[in-house]
């Protein structure tokens, strides 16, 4: 089973792929990380690509930090920053959820499990994850990342980009229908 530290230090497109199939909690709700987006420093569609602001500082920080943004001004984002570079980071596409699913719903105010945290905005949402949480660790309270069994993954163009959009890192459990969309055949 891979460490934490091996999936911090990986060039983000191998952390990504990695990071499905792992549990991923924040005060004891959350799940089994089925989908996940890589961003690189180099990468025209990655926060970092035109270097460090106040925004995207934290992506230039220590590995194994939470990058947290706001999408469109309405959702909120999580990222795990990693990489042996600064400035590279995994977007947590998707969960499979497996604890606090009550509390889940209620945040969400849906009770289909599979549209509880399938996108990143509905993760967010239903581990209550904000602004407040950026730069934080992963690997400390209130988050806790844990290794999970092997799984098949299935790789595809990310999501919801204008730029590198052929680029095939997003990366997904084969089979979950926890999944944002489905993956191309």
């Amino acid at each position: 089973m891979r460490r934490q530290a091996e999936v911090f230090t990986a060039p983000s497109d191998q952390a990504a792929r990695m990071l499905i199939g792992w549990t991923l909690t924040m005060d004891g709700v959350g799940g089994r990380i089925v989908e996940t987006e890589a961003y690189h420093f180099e990468d025209p569609a990655s926060h970092s690509f035109a270097g460090p602001t106040a925004r995207n500082g934290v992506m230039f920080g220590p590995p194994g930090v939470v990058y947290v943004y706001r999408s469109y001004g309405i959702h909120w984002c999580m990222n795990l920053v990693c990489g042996p570079q600064p400035g590279s980071a995994v977007l947590l596409r998707a969960i499979e959820p497996t604890v606090g699913i009550d509390l889940m719903i209620v945040r969400r105010g849906v009770d289909d499990l599979r549209r509880l945290c399938s996108g990143p905005g509905r993760l967010c949402e239903a581990l209550s994850v904000t602004r407040k949480q950026n730069g934080l660790r992963v690997d400390e309270a209130p988050f806790a990342l844990e290794p999970g069994p092997a799984t098949e993954v299935v790789v595809g163009p990310r999501i919801g980009i204008s730029k590198a959009v052929d680029v095939p890192w997003r990366f997904g459990e084969a089979g979950s229908r926890f999944v944002s969309k489905p993956f191309p055949r």
